[in-house]
């Protein structure tokens, strides 16, 4: 018989299960392809609720969605790819086991995604914590609980006032989350402490840029700014870090801020197997065509963070590392390969940003569907609206987790399922494939 036409996709993000998703629906069953989907997990991670995983919200395992379950009919590969030889239509990886093995491909899509962008910060690597994975989430839901306890229980009123400090860097989209939801679930920790009783749970929000959530328009981004000061959080625009040590940080106004909370959320960039390849890269994504094709080599798509797409609707740029864009770029690539072994057509990409989501806790949020700006209470409704429309599972339980947290208040107490080694920085740039 005939050896099967064998398609790799490297990573399991959106990008990634969205191009295996469109696969399955494209191919016809008696085409009998081998899809091989090699990821660093078992599980999609919708990134987007990881802030209510750290604060206590919803457990963390509504964030993880099964791959074999979700997408049957798919090979797994469990392991992270440490090089593409494109000549030779072959990838190396490492499975969890720490054995190398090589997988050759008819057709390859990238969708690697991106890690944290770590800036050389001295103690940034040694004393942050990123923000890109359940680990790391837990990490800092474990972290934060203990530094309140550890609060109450010293009688040094300056150990007790670092303690009870937060400094969450990064005034984006998941900074601003942290640094809204922090506020909640520290006041729902300190509650359970009568010697905390009055005590302030000081919540620092950093950024360079002039206002938070600077890729929002004026008015979305006051209403940010309103919802969380009047949460208790201080926002320090123009600001940032120029030095982290064990007792606290250095900011750049020259100021020293005793604290032992550092949650680092300023950005990601491209994953460096991208510029590994051997191929063209633009500001360290895989320059592609508009159909997602690699220029000179039909057979290699790439899509989401790890792409460098053109942006037919703004000439000259090219698409923006969001959720949105890598969930359509993904669909797309799956059915170009399709195409390429003769099932559709193959169009090129061209998608009109459909607004944006932000989660600030409790009743506030901001959104902007369809670039109608909204806040409070209408855009709380269609945040979690559109979580539960773009997550691919668990969403009856996601459901039963707000309901309870809005009843009945959230578990504040540690699981110890991660080290501070697991969730360091410096260990945290491992891309997700």
């Amino acid at each position: 018989m005939p050896e099967r036409t064998r398609i790799v996709i490297v990573g399991g993000g959106f990008a990634g299960f969205s191009a295996a998703r469109a696969l399955l629906k494209s191919l016809p069953p008696e085409y009998g392809a081998d899809i091989v989907l090699v990821n660093r997990t078992d599980y999609f991670l919708y990134l987007p609720l990881l802030p209510e995983v750290a604060a206590a919200v919803i457990d963390p395992r509504r964030v993880t969605v099964s791959l074999p379950a979700a997408l049957p009919g798919i090979r797994l590969a469990l392991g992270e790819v440490t090089a593409l030889a494109l000549d030779d239509r072959e990838l190396t990886y490492v499975d969890p086991e720490g054995r190398s093995k090589k997988l050759g491909y008819d057709r390859l899509i990238v969708a690697v995604g991106s890690v944290s962008k770590l800036l050389p910060i001295p103690g940034i690597a040694e004393h942050a914590h990123g923000f890109r994975s359940v680990s790391e989430a837990l990490f800092l839901r474990d972290h934060v609980i203990r530094q309140v306890e550890l609060a109450a229980a010293t009688e040094d009123a300056a150990e007790r006032d670092a303690r009870c400090t937060f400094v969450v860097v990064g005034a984006g989209y998941t900074g601003t989350e942290v640094a809204a939801q922090g506020p909640l679930f520290t006041r729902a920790i300190a509650r359970h402490h009568r010697e905390l009783d009055g005590k302030r749970m000081r919540w620092l929000l950093l950024d360079l840029a002039p206002k938070v959530l600077p890729e929002l328009d004026k008015r979305l981004s006051r209403a940010a700014d309103r919802a969380l000061r009047g949460r208790g959080v201080e926002i320090m625009t123009g600001t940032s870090v120029k030095e982290a040590k064990t007792d606290g940080v250095l900011l750049t106004t020259g100021d020293f801020v005793p604290a032992r909370t550092l949650a680092w959320c300023v950005g990601v960039r491209p994953d460096p197997l991208v510029e590994a390849a051997g191929v063209r890269t633009e500001r360290g994504r895989l320059v592609v065509e508009p159909t997602l094709a690699v220029p000179g080599r039909p057979e290699v798509f790439a899509c989401g963070d790890a792409a460098a797409v053109p942006d037919l609707t703004r000439p000259g740029e090219m698409t923006a590392m969001t959720a949105q864009h890598a969930t359509r770029q993904g669909t797309l690539a799956g059915r170009n390969v399709a195409a390429s072994l003769g099932y559709g057509v193959t169009p090129e990409y061209r998608h009109h940003d459909l607004g944006f989501v932000v989660d600030h806790g409790g009743a506030q949020a901001a959104a902007n569907p369809l670039h109608i700006p909204l806040s409070g209470l209408p855009a709380k409704a269609v945040t979690r609206g559109y979580h539960l429309m773009a997550m691919p599972g668990n969403r009856t339980r996601t459901v039963a987790d707000w309901a309870l947290d809005a009843a009945i208040g959230r578990q504040t107490v540690q699981l110890g399922l991660v080290s501070s080694d697991e969730a360091a920085l410096e260990t945290s740039q491992a891309p997700a494939h």
